[in-house]
């Protein structure tokens, strides 16, 4: 029988206990997890809209209502940010500053409700990297990608300071905090409230628990909480597989999520990715184009006069509201088309990731229940060792006393044991005569120059067991003991493994709906910036037409024929032909 037959699967997303939440200083309440997967704004429509547009992501028309789960909060960040109003996590500021350091560096000032706190780059990316050990079974949303060695070949010391880079990083950190903040677990962690707060310093944050108790593997920890002390000692047998390792028995679910995932991350990071740089970058080289052309029509406006001259200059501006109005879409397609796309490609990274980490789990399991029948069959074949020595023991002792009379082979009290004649046993007996033990006389000889040698054979049997009996008794009883610690791995393993299918398995349906909804929202986005591209760029194509009919009409050009009266019908003159006229 499978000893996963032996666990009922839960979805930890829909428990109403605090087994989940890893942190005790974490607040225990239930969670939803149909809560917007996305940072809420006021939702838009395809109506005119204003040029303050919020960042991506936002839900639109699939935002939901914001229901209150909680009944206890930890801490005030807690309380503010499940109150159960459309609360945004905002980076409002990004300040360069040398505080405990000695060199320079930018921080980023995170208001969150009436709380302020300062974090460098560094500090989200090692809060991350915390949140991925603490929960090794959910999807923790991504963070900006670290600069290229390029950037730094190519900026040098003003890499850090690019405004472009640091106006990106902003955006996708207070995208990476509402994530988080949204999330139904991720959200309730105590850690992530303190990165919030900002009274507390993040060094004192990773030096006090849970961050401080998190082991060094955390394979051979609890998947439902890695920090938990009271784990039991087998986690300790548990072996450390490679994440290559073949499995035996996989599971089909998760052999579907992981070709899907690889599927999606090949289309996202090579075609779409791809055809996405190409288009902002023709859009770029557009933009600059109409840049030139607005600035040569508005000098040629001026050396010419009257109509001209303003038709010129109306079409210059024209122009220029066209660059504007590019640039304006530019914009938008960086930061709700093709920053979103990156953090997807991210995203698919993360599920691989945490993918290879059940499928670990799996093979531990599997590892652990291999381990544990070559034990019971080394424990079968040394007790099957034991009964055999005991057999011929017995038969040995039955011999003994049956081949030996009373008066046999006794020794006279006046011989000598050097006179005694050797007793020749029956050949029909069972006896077998004991071993005659090592000659006196063999050992007091001694071959000159082999004292080294006699010494380390001395040592090397002082080390090694020379008693058989002992020795297999010693094996079985430490095979035994084996069997048991192996057995509570194994049960421990498959607790983990059903453990982490089902969160994993409840996340992955969680991230699909977050997908598809941020999907929407990034068609929407697009087809609303060039919407306002095109319109802005009709009403200041329409005003340079206005000017440009008010040119007069070019002096060789023939005056229209006159009208033909109402009512009349002109006739052909046939002799017309005929005279050439």
């Amino acid at each position: 029988m499978n000893a996963l037959d032996d666990y009922e699967e839960e979805n930890p997303f829909e428990h109403e206990g605090t087994d989940h939440i890893t942190s005790e200083t974490s607040s225990t309440s239930q969670v939803g997890l149909y809560e917007p997967p996305s940072p809420p704004h006021t939702a838009r429509q395809l109506s005119p809209t204003t040029s303050n547009r919020p960042p991506f992501p936002s839900p639109g028309s699939h935002k939901q209502a914001n229901i209150n789960y909680k009944t206890d909060f930890c801490c005030t960040r807690d309380r503010v940010l499940h109150s159960g109003d459309d609360v945004e996590i905002l980076i409002i500021d990004a300040q360069k500053t040398s505080v405990n350091s000695s060199s320079p560096y930018i921080t980023y000032v995170i208001r969150t409700g009436n709380a302020e706190a300062r974090h460098r780059y560094s500090e989200f990316e090692s809060l991350r990297e915390n949140l991925s050990r603490l929960y090794p079974t959910l999807i923790v949303p991504p963070i900006p990608s670290k600069q290229t060695i390029g950037d730094y070949a190519v900026k040098q010391g003003k890499a850090k300071e690019d405004a472009t880079l640091i106006s990106r990083r902003k955006r996708l950190l207070q995208t990476f905090l509402n994530r988080v903040a949204r999330h139904p677990i991720l959200s309730n962690e105590h850690v992530f409230h303190r990165f919030l707060d900002g009274e507390v310093s993040w060094a004192e944050v990773l030096n006090s628990p849970p961050l401080s108790l998190l082991p060094k593997n955390i394979l051979k920890a609890p998947s439902h909480n890695p920090t938990d002390q009271n784990a039991s000692p087998a986690y300790a047998a548990l072996p450390n597989p490679s994440s290559a390792h073949p499995l035996r028995h996989p599971d089909q679910r998760f052999l579907d999520s992981e070709a899907f995932t690889h599927k999606f991350a090949n289309h996202v990071s090579g075609p779409m990715e791809k055809v996405t740089r190409r288009v902002v970058k023709r859009w770029s080289d557009y933009a600059q184009d109409h840049a030139d052309l607005g600035a040569a029509l508005n000098g040629f406006s001026l050396s010419e006069t009257d109509a001209l001259a303003g038709a010129i200059e109306k079409t210059g501006q024209a122009v220029d509201a066209t660059y504007m109005s590019t640039t304006k879409l530019l914009q938008d397609l960086e930061q709700n088309w093709a920053e979103p796309l990156h953090e997807y490609t991210q995203f698919a990274a993360i599920i691989k990731k945490l993918l290879a980490y059940r499928h670990q789990k799996h093979v531990q399991y599997e590892m652990t229940q291999d381990a544990l029948e070559t034990k019971k069959e080394q424990l079968e074949d040394l007790e099957k060792s034991e009964r055999e020595a005991r057999r011929l023991e017995e038969a040995l002792g039955k011999g003994k006393i049956n081949g030996l009379g009373p008066s046999a082979n006794l020794i006279t009290e006046g011989e000598t044991e050097d006179n005694a004649e050797p007793t020749t046993p029956d050949p029909n007996s069972a006896y077998l005569p004991p071993h005659p033990g090592p000659n006196p006389a063999r050992r007091r000889t001694k071959t000159p120059g082999m004292g080294l040698l006699n010494a380390l054979s001395y040592t090397l049997h002082g080390m090694m067991d020379v008693d058989p009996e002992t020795a297999r008794r010693n094996g079985i009883t430490k095979t035994r003991e084996n069997i048991s610690q192996l057995e509570d791995a194994l049960h421990l393993a498959a607790q983990d493994l059903k453990y982490s299918s089902s969160t994993i398995q409840a996340d992955l349906d969680r991230f699909q709906r977050q997908k598809v909804a941020d999907m929407r929202e990034m068609a929407i986005s697009m087809a609303r910036s060039h919407r306002d591209w095109c319109k802005k760029n009709l009403d200041a194509w329409e005003e340079a037409k206005k000017e440009i009919e008010k040119i007069p009409d070019h002096p060789n050009k023939a005056p229209p024929p006159p009208e033909s009266p109402v009512g009349t019908s002109a006739r052909r003159n046939s002799s017309s032909t005929v005279n050439g006229r």
